[in-house]
């Protein structure tokens, strides 16, 4: 990701922010300073999604990042990940995993969450087919819940 895919980015969380927290300009730019994986992935020169995560021992202000943080010593935390509705069912979600994943495997997993009250069906469904493991439920500030997932690597 480079200060060129910036709006890009934030139009993508914008667009997908009843599954994700909102972003701003700033906000964004101090994520991608402490994130480990700051990805997007660009098709016929547009940003077809993007994705942020993290290992241990940033600053990262994320509950979630947090919960994660108290119960694991090494993880890589996928904190978001957005796909452009007019590109998805190409792969790209796998395809933006399978590389998160690839750099998270020397720090043994990777963790994130789930809205499951309400549930995001696809989303739990994909978790699912990737081999992540439910480790726990967190309730969100918005009162949703969130299903805590694993993938050891």
């Amino acid at each position: 990701m480079t200060d060129d895919d910036i709006e890009s980015v934030l139009r993508l969380n914008a667009d997908s922010v009843w599954a994700l927290s909102p972003l701003d300009d700033e906000g964004l730019r101090d994520q991608r300073a402490s994130a480990a994986f700051a990805l997007v992935c660009e098709i016929e020169g547009e940003v077809a999604a993007f994705a942020l995560a993290y290992a241990p021992g940033t600053s990262y202000g994320s509950i979630n990042y947090a919960w994660h943080s108290s119960r694991f010593d090494d993880f890589v935390y996928l904190d978001r990940i957005a796909v452009d509705p007019a590109f998805r069912r190409r792969g790209i979600a796998g395809a933006i995993y399978d590389a998160v994943e690839a750099g998270a495997r020397v720090r043994g997993r990777l963790v994130c969450e789930v809205y499951s009250e309400p549930p995001n069906v696809a989303s739990l469904a994909f978790h699912a087919s990737r081999g992540y493991r439910e480790v726990g439920h967190l309730t969100q500030p918005n009162g949703h819940v969130t299903v805590m997932l694993e993938r050891p690597l």
